[in-house]
């Protein structure tokens, strides 16, 4: 297992995405302004190899675009608007005009979270196919990009080919393994991407199968946690970390 990971109580969620355009820099310097440390952002891969943020396999829900992202070769992709689709319905109290928001690389998101003071959660969210790929070029890019005196980021993933090509890659960098609801033997997954952390959607976040994560070394956290009582709910089972697009909402009831 890799070693100790410190994470706050809250991570701000592809960076605060009830405040600004998920994965993009205004999300970063919306959760910076919000008090986060830490941000969370999801890593894909362009046509031509390029890893940028993103989310979805396709562009529609958060870009001007249409199509499949891995059928967009870069230059491509960073001529699309990401910040004109999000609007006050999804944050009434907090809808400034994002239009022209573009997609970023991941270098650029690298180095302004270094610039805010960030830590970074590296999800590699890959194109079908392009597992490896994608965990490959995103450690390169951070490898080159990341401050040397900052603590490493941390790459989780869904995709076990993702957790395997960074653990032969960067060892010494934390790993988080996701998953939608806990496993029977978090032993097996610490056997085989030594992780420091396990993250868990909230839905199913129960006080065993937290305690058995614990039991076999792992930080815990879960994931997507917008409403303080279900942030109080999953604080009273004994979860170490949520992973939230409101963390000013969550924040302040699991810092009581």
């Amino acid at each position: 297992m890799t070693g100790a990971l410190a994470l706050p109580r809250v991570v701000g969620h592809r960076g605060a995405a009830a405040h600004a355009p998920e994965n993009t820099l205004a999300g970063l310097r919306a959760a910076r302004d919000l008090g986060c440390t830490w941000v969370e952002v999801d890593v894909k891969l362009s046509r031509d190899g390029v890893p940028i943020l993103m989310h979805d396999d396709t562009l529609e829900r958060t870009t001007d675009g249409r199509g499949r992202v891995r059928d967009h070769d870069i230059d491509a992709l960073r001529r699309l608007d990401a910040g004109s689709r999000f609007g006050p319905a999804f944050a009434p109290d907090f809808a400034p005009d994002f239009a022209g928001e573009r997609i970023p690389l991941l270098a650029e998101m690298l180095e302004t979270a270094a610039d805010l003071g960030l830590s970074v959660d590296l999800e590699i969210k890959p194109c079908p196919g392009r597992e490896a790929e994608t965990a490959e070029r995103a450690i390169a890019v951070a490898s080159a990009v990341w401050p040397a005196d900052r603590p490493a980021p941390l790459i989780t993933s869904f995709a076990g080919a993702a957790l395997d090509t960074a653990r032969r890659l960067a060892g010494d960098w934390p790993r988080g393994v996701l998953v939608r609801r806990p496993p029977r033997d978090p032993g097996a997954a610490v056997d085989r991407y030594a992780p420091a952390m396990i993250g868990f959607d909230r839905r199913y976040a129960t006080d065993r199968g937290i305690a058995d994560a614990h039991a076999a070394g792992l930080v815990v956290c879960a994931y997507t946690v917008n409403e303080p009582g279900e942030a109080a709910r999953l604080a009273d089972l004994g979860i170490d970390c949520v992973f939230s697009d409101r963390p000013d909402a969550v924040a302040p009831v699991l810092e009581e």
